[in-house]
């Protein structure tokens, strides 16, 4: 069986079967009801779906849903050795999905379905294979996302969830291992250290772009999180 990505839409009739290869299910609109192995429930956009080879599975989606799926022959070693069955997906693998719809959509070429392939075996590889999350803690982190380079408090988030600011601090650190503020960081110094290295924006920009207005104020926290400037960085 070759590795293969597509575009598919599913039956609102519940379907159960097994393959004998491995597939990934990533929704681009709408949900899929599925049970497998564990997991009984929806999956959702930003979210992914992992069944292994052999393992039988009951799925059902509205007509209107459509997913990207891909059937492998291998896993990568960070899903086989989490035994993960759905996890949050990360902004540039998202983004890499419609790149895939658009080009499956529209031509066929080989060389770019392998290419494409490799490409999101190796974002999928690169995944932190975070929980499925609460709703409300999703809706949080694609609010973060979306505006990095804003200000971004407690008190803004706690609203975007729905949620006080003390339940929004407690469920979102139960969730993923971490403060807010530490999230924040990571993010902001990750797209930071991305900048510096793949454009030729000054550091002011690259400051802004992620949040910082003030200049020495991003260095410090730059060299803070990384143990160099980020002037130094770029050299």
């Amino acid at each position: 069986m070759p590795n293969l990505l597509s575009i598919r839409s599913y039956s609102a009739n519940p379907v159960s079967h097994s393959h004998e290869f491995n597939q990934i299910v990533l929704p681009l609109r709408g949900v899929i009801n599925i049970h497998v192995d564990d997991f009984s429930g929806k999956v959702a956009p930003r979210e992914c779906v992992v069944i292994r080879a052999n393992e039988k599975h009951l799925f059902a989606a509205e007509r209107e849903a459509r997913f990207i799926v891909a059937d492998m022959r291998n896993l990568p070693n960070n899903l086989i050795s989490s035994g993960q069955i759905v996890f949050e997906i990360n902004k540039p693998l998202l983004n890499y999905l419609l790149f895939i719809e658009s080009q499956l959509e529209n031509q066929i070429n080989p060389l770019i379905e392998q290419s494409m392939y490799e490409t999101f075996y190796l974002l999928l590889e690169s995944q932190n294979l975070l929980p499925k999350l609460d709703a409300r803690i999703n809706n949080a982190l694609l609010y973060i996302t979306e505006h990095i380079a804003e200000p971004l408090n407690i008190a803004t988030l706690a609203e975007v969830a729905y949620l006080s600011p003390t339940q929004f601090k407690k469920i979102f650190k139960a969730q993923l291992g971490v403060t807010v503020l530490e999230h924040i960081t990571q993010l902001r110094m990750e797209k930071a250290q991305a900048l510096l290295t793949h454009t030729d924006y000054s550091l002011q920009i690259v400051g802004e772009k992620v949040g910082y207005k003030d200049l020495s104020a991003f260095s410090r926290k730059f060299k803070q999180y990384f143990g160099l400037s980020p002037k130094n960085f770029k050299n």
